[in-house]
């Protein structure tokens, strides 16, 4: 339940601020398959309209979040979830963002926000979290 309260304070973060004022973050999400690292076209598509969309996202910091669902060993699923941020960063540093500019976080079946005892809430585990935190001057 604590998880869901946080889920919904940080959408409301997210999405309710004035047009003149920079948010506090902003959050993307990259979900994949079991077992897999391969970030889908469309999803690749949908990190790109938004580092669009957004003014001077590259004066941004960055901070990545990898992790897995609990099926798997341990020690499998830490190499995962590197993988996992490892493919992203990859991606970010195509669309010219500097690799100084981007942390990186692996927690493997560790600190899960849903559910692992269901098929979506593992399904939903099995992500990297895309921070982008404006730089404040």
């Amino acid at each position: 339940m604590r998880n869901l309260i946080i889920i919904i304070l940080t959408s409301f973060t997210l999405f309710s601020y004035a047009q003149d004022q920079p948010q506090a973050y902003i959050l993307k999400s990259i979900y994949f398959g079991g077992g897999s690292y391969y970030i889908e076209d469309y999803q690749l598509e949908e990190l790109k309209q938004l580092v669009d969309s957004v003014k001077d996202i590259r004066d941004y910091t960055i901070t990545i979040h990898s992790h897995t669902d609990n099926i798997g060993g341990a020690a499998y699923n830490e190499w995962l979830s590197e993988m996992r941020g490892d493919a992203v960063i990859e991606k970010l540093l195509f669309m010219d963002f500097k690799f100084n500019q981007i942390e990186k976080r692996d927690f493997g079946q560790f600190n899960p926000v849903y559910d692992n005892n269901t098929w979506e809430g593992r399904r939903r585990n099995r992500r990297v979290d895309i921070i982008f935190w404006p730089v404040v001057m």
